[in-house]
């Protein structure tokens, strides 16, 4: 299972192990419960004198196996054969567990291990979602820090019956304590303040207590990481506040079009983005949603940006970079059945579909992509675009046009999403050319229709085009003095990570120009 120069790395990684640790499987007959032994058997195999393997568990879920430590009972469990996607979760858990320490800061080691209460947690994904792995390395590490937390991540691939009993249509779906506790992707922190009482608030002090910014930017994906790295270089104190490190990035598999970067994925473009930022100082805050910005109320004061956890941080000079997100197409039966079939990520969610008929609305590159993604995995994908021709790129609609089992409909509106009341079980769509009424029995339907800007909460602060869009000038600056905007939140058209990335230096020496020529109130 495992080649030769992964048993390398792996050795080399298992010099860090310091403790020993047992792998402890509960196997059955089934095919997955053979893959299991044989990954089992070969991790231990590498390092003899530290991992040990063992096949009589007694966890309740098979297939499946536990990594612990010799001596204790850590609660952490894969049913799954992690490799893909999750192969880092597995080589982080092995490393955890045998003492190395993890790359958290001190405070939120110490918050795992003071957590009340048994947390029993179930983590359903895929080796194909990109998603998944920051829901189960999280889930692992509070496993082994705290043992009142137990954590399984369980493909659902491997469990295809439970998958149709708990009607679970998109990944990561997490279930705390036999209860539905969220879907898609969460990072630590955010799950420990769902689950640790008074966190929100000790947040919210240390946030008021903190030193006015010469720029503060709101929203860390490539723009704002881009404005927070050159307004650091000024010298100038910077900080960056978001609910997570990497926007869209982070819902990207693929990114070929960066340019000096031939190809990488969104989860590390995301990673070395904060990586940057953090290299120069900045002052990272995420996990905070901005409820407003107060712009100063006379030249070189300061303008407040207040948090919807009640706390507000100061700053000379603003900028907005908060992105934008997955549109909808506002039917009937969306909102009812988001993740009961209804899914915006083909990668995460594909797998959960195999073997049956889905739809992907949207004839633009993201549409014809995700078209071309599921055909690999599903029985038919009908493909609806609401133009009468395909919009993406040529190359991708000659690729769509030879699989078999795709079917495209141009001139398709579609009207409503329906369902059962449990899950979405097809959609009806209008021919617009000839006004004729069609009904689709699928299994799921894939959202592909563009984006739509993070910018409610600036309605009445800053001048919005009627798209929802900060209108910018040449030099990133709004109506208001003090504050600018960048990337895909602004009217700069051709929404790329490269030109957002632009936009976000742009903004940030706009800024530090007007610092520089406005003295401090």
């Amino acid at each position: 299972m495992l080649d030769d120069s992964i048993k390398a790395q792996l050795a080399s990684y298992f010099e860090r192990i310091t403790q020993p640790i047992e792998l402890i499987a509960s196997l059955d007959d089934s095919a997955g419960a053979a893959e299991i032994r044989e990954l089992v058997s070969e991790i231990a195999a590498i390092a003899p004198a530290k991992i040990a393997a063992r096949f009589d568990g007694r966890f309740e879920r098979r297939p499946s196996f536990q990594i612990t430590r010799v001596g204790h009972d850590m609660g952490v469990h894969f049913a799954a054969v992690p490799m893909g996607h999750e192969f880092t979760s597995l080589l982080l858990a092995l490393l955890w567990a045998g003492g190395h320490p993890p790359k958290v800061e001190a405070e939120v080691i110490e918050q795992i291990r003071s957590l009340e209460g048994d947390f029993r947690f179930e983590t359903w994904m895929s080796l194909t979602c990109h998603n998944c792995p920051d829901v189960v390395q999280a889930m692992n590490l509070m496993a082994v820090l705290n043992p009142r937390v137990r954590a399984v991540a369980i493909d659902g691939v491997l469990f295809q019956a439970e998958v149709e009993q708990r009607q679970i249509m998109a990944v990561p779906s997490v279930f705390l304590n036999g209860e539905v506790f969220g879907n898609g992707r969460m990072a630590l922190g955010e799950i420990l303040a769902r689950i640790d009482t008074g966190a929100a608030q000790r947040a919210a002090a240390k946030l008021d207590e903190k030193a006015p910014y010469d720029v503060l930017v709101i929203g860390g994906g490539p723009a704002g990481a881009a404005a927070a790295v050159y307004a650091a270089r000024k010298g100038i104190r910077t900080g960056i506040v978001a609910e997570r490190f990497g926007g869209q990035t982070l819902d990207t598999l693929g990114i070929e079009n960066y340019i000096s970067v031939l190809e990488t994925e969104g989860p590390k473009f995301a990673a070395a983005l904060e990586a940057h930022v953090r290299h120069y100082g900045v002052d990272v805050m995420t996990l905070q949603r901005v409820a407003g910005v107060d712009p100063a109320s006379k030249p070189g004061g300061h303008a407040a940006v207040r948090l919807e956890n009640g706390a507000a941080l100061q700053a000379r000079t603003v900028i907005l970079a908060t992105g934008a997100r997955w549109r909808h197409i506002d039917v009937p039966g969306e909102v009812a059945y988001k993740t009961k079939g209804v899914a915006y990520c083909p990668h995460c969610d594909g797998p959960l579909f195999k073997g049956k008929d889905v739809a992907v609305i949207g004839g633009g590159n993201s549409g014809v992509e995700a078209a071309i993604d599921l055909a690999g995995v599903v029985k038919s994908v009908t493909l609806l675009e609401f133009a009468d021709r395909l919009r993406a790129d040529q190359v991708l609609v000659d690729k769509l046009r030879s699989l078999p089992n795709v079917t495209i409909h141009t001139n398709a509106q579609t009207t409503e999403i329906t369902g059962d009341g449990q899950k979405m079980n097809g959609l009806r769509y209008q021919d617009r050319a000839s006004g004729q009424e069609h009904q689709l029995d699928l299994a799921g339907v894939f959202v592909q229709i563009g984006l739509v800007p993070n910018t409610e909460f600036l309605k009445g602060t800053v001048e919005l085009s009627r798209y929802g869009e900060i209108i910018v000038d040449a030099k990133a600056h709004t109506s208001v003095p003090g504050i600018f905007a960048a990337g895909d939140a602004t009217t700069v058209p051709y929404k790329q990570i490269v030109i957002a990335a632009g936009d976000g230096a742009k903004a940030a020496l706009s800024a530090f120009d007007h610092l520089i020529r406005t003295p401090s109130a």
